[in-house]
């Protein structure tokens, strides 16, 4: 029996709202996956070792402060550092286009906005873990 997929869900920096993340987190469970959940305040280091130690295949950070754009590249520079060049970083919050641009030329993966559909998110992180672990 192939395990499930594990992903890590994490809140960085001093945003506080984690509805959406909980609620994410939720979906993600009753579609078959393992998740974890960091919890609030998590710093990139945080989460990139969470990420390790937990043997996760997809990190999803979910960002509304607007400090997307200094998260996600820390987060990307960690894994590079740690060689987890085949764990998926995902996530979502509100994030202007051409940052999301920005962010996808870094490596980061596809990032949903407030109220995508949550069946695209889990069929998303299905197939680039496929891609990415070879399930």
């Amino acid at each position: 029996m192939e395990r499930p997929i594990r992903v890590l869900v994490a809140k960085v920096g001093l945003d506080g709202h984690d509805r959406g993340a909980k609620v994410i987190a939720s979906f993600l469970r009753d579609a078959g996956m393992e998740v974890i959940y960091t919890g609030l305040r998590q710093t990139p280091e945080m989460v990139v070792n969470a990420a390790l130690q937990e043997d996760v295949d997809a990190i999803g950070v979910s960002i509304l402060s607007g400090a997307h754009m200094t998260v996600f590249p820390k987060i990307i520079n960690l894994m590079k550092e740690k060689e987890m060049d085949d764990v998926l970083l995902t996530g979502g919050g509100i994030i202007p286009e051409e940052d999301r641009k920005e962010l996808l030329e870094m490596g980061v993966g596809e990032l949903f906005p407030p109220g995508a559909d949550i069946s695209q998110i889990v069929n998303y992180i299905k197939e680039q873990v496929k891609q990415k672990r070879n399930f």
